[in-house]
């Protein structure tokens, strides 16, 4: 069913729609759609349309293993299926259904150039198919795989044994790599990109538009680790440097948030996604500045109004993370961190270790924070008077959690790129996400 919604939206935009139900087209035959593929000018080709097996010379073997087939569960003898599943629809006006290389003549009929990708199985027939990835990118086109509108076969049972879900990923990743880009059904539907329900593993989302940190090379590999080891669906929205949240409707989807936003101005159905979800009290993790994630600017100018279409959230800060940013020390002395010895036995402190080190990233101003916030680390450095000339130890705020709207929400001024190599803030990062979606961090075996 949520494939055919793709499919009803995608046409509304103007798409051509080619159905290719494998070996079952003469189910269609007497129906236009078919008929459309079907009479569709022959055309030479610069490489052979057939079945495209894997490539060594352009890829390494797949992540999983399906050398006895990738099924689950019993099989019946022969083929199942007589038709394409009815739930898709099928248009007989502008459709098309395709076998084999007539699929590839009506898009040289229509001229066009950017063909999607959707169905199953991904690492058989959408890989390998006379229309599938492989031919397609042989033949030039521009080619992009829908990845939350396919599944793989592909059995637990077997090598890398993770689960179904996490098969699948493997697969994709493997296209992202070697063949081409994916994007989700959100940029289609405006709505969370598609699960099973039978995959339970929790989903953090990454909100990521930073022009100091560098947190759009730094979270995509955190994202990766959690998919790996901790058995969780990771989404980075990356805003690019923009003012904007790619389909910021996955935020609506998201099992926990992480904001590290520094000063965007975003239009008001973006930000109106995070505004819903932090009203209804579900998990948030700031990073560094996210203190000033939705401020455009630093001191507004009277009479200053925000541009027509647009929303900021100046109060983010006090509002929902419960601090009082307001500058930073000197970038050259980093911060000193130290956990609060009477936490100590915090999930989030759990395993992190040392308790006192050294961050490069300057030391920010947030006090005074909530009275009814939990301080887990203090940050200091010794800063030079501009009036005095003095140098006097000055202590921060560093990390705290609180509640916002019964939800739980934990800050940290740490996120600067180097921290990521450091263990502790790795650890500390990690044990936050659980933490506030008040789950135990569980590694996967």
């Amino acid at each position: 069913p949520r494939l055919n919604e793709v499919l009803v939206e995608a046409r509304k935009r103007g798409v051509l729609i080619i159905h290719a139900p494998s070996g079952n087209v003469d189910f269609y035959k007497d129906t236009p759609a078919r008929r459309r593929c079907a009479e569709a000018p022959k055309v030479k080709t610069k490489v052979p349309l057939k079945w495209n097996d894997l490539d060594p010379d352009r890829e390494p073997p797949l992540p999983i293993d399906t050398s006895k087939g990738g099924w689950e569960g019993p099989r019946t003898e022969g083929r199942p299926q007589t038709r394409q599943h009815p739930a898709i629809a099928i248009d007989d006006k502008v459709d098309g259904i395709g076998s084999t290389a007539d699929v590839y003549y009506l898009l040289e009929q229509r001229g066009i150039e950017n063909v999607i990708l959707t169905g199953v199985h991904t690492n058989f027939c959408v890989l390998g198919r006379p229309f599938g990835i492989r031919q397609m990118t042989y033949l030039g086109k521009r080619v992009f795989l829908m990845r939350d509108m396919t599944d793989c076969l592909y059995n637990p049972k077997h090598k890398p044994y993770v689960n179904h879900f996490r098969g699948t990923e493997l697969v994709v990743e493997h296209i992202e790599k070697y063949w081409c880009p994916t994007f989700t059904s959100t940029s289609i539907l405006n709505r969370p990109e598609f699960h099973f329900k039978e995959d339970k593993r929790p989903h953090v989302v990454f909100i990521v538009s930073d022009d100091h940190y560098h947190a759009d090379k730094t979270l995509p590999p955190f994202a990766q680790m959690l998919r790996e080891k901790y058995n969780c669906r990771a989404t980075v929205l990356h805003g690019q440097h923009e003012s904007r949240i790619p389909d910021a409707a996955q935020i609506d989807g998201a099992d926990s948030v992480v904001v590290f936003v520094r000063r965007l101005l975003l239009p008001k159905e973006e930000l109106g996604a995070l505004r819903r979800y932090v009203k209804a009290g579900r998990p948030l993790v700031g990073l560094r500045t996210a203190s000033h994630a939705f401020a455009s600017k630093y001191k507004y100018p009277k009479g200053y109004k925000t541009p027509a279409g647009n929303d900021e959230w100046p109060e983010f800060d006090a509002e929902v993370l419960g601090g009082s940013y307001h500058s930073h020390g000197p970038n050259a002395l980093g911060t000193d961190v130290a956990n609060v010895a009477e936490m100590a036995d915090h999930p989030i402190l759990a395993g992190v270790k040392p308790a006192k080190w050294h961050s490069t990233g300057s030391l920010y101003y947030t006090s005074p924070i909530d009275k009814k916030a939990t301080l887990l680390q203090t940050g200091s450095a010794m800063i030079t008077s501009k009036e005095t000339k003095k140098k006097s130890l000055v202590t921060e705020p560093l990390t705290w959690t609180r509640t916002h709207n019964g939800g739980r929400v934990v800050y940290t001024g740490l996120g600067h790129r180097d921290d990521f190599e450091v263990p502790q803030f790795r650890k500390l990062l990690l044990n936050s996400i659980f933490w506030a979606m008040d789950r135990p961090v569980t590694e996967n075996k």
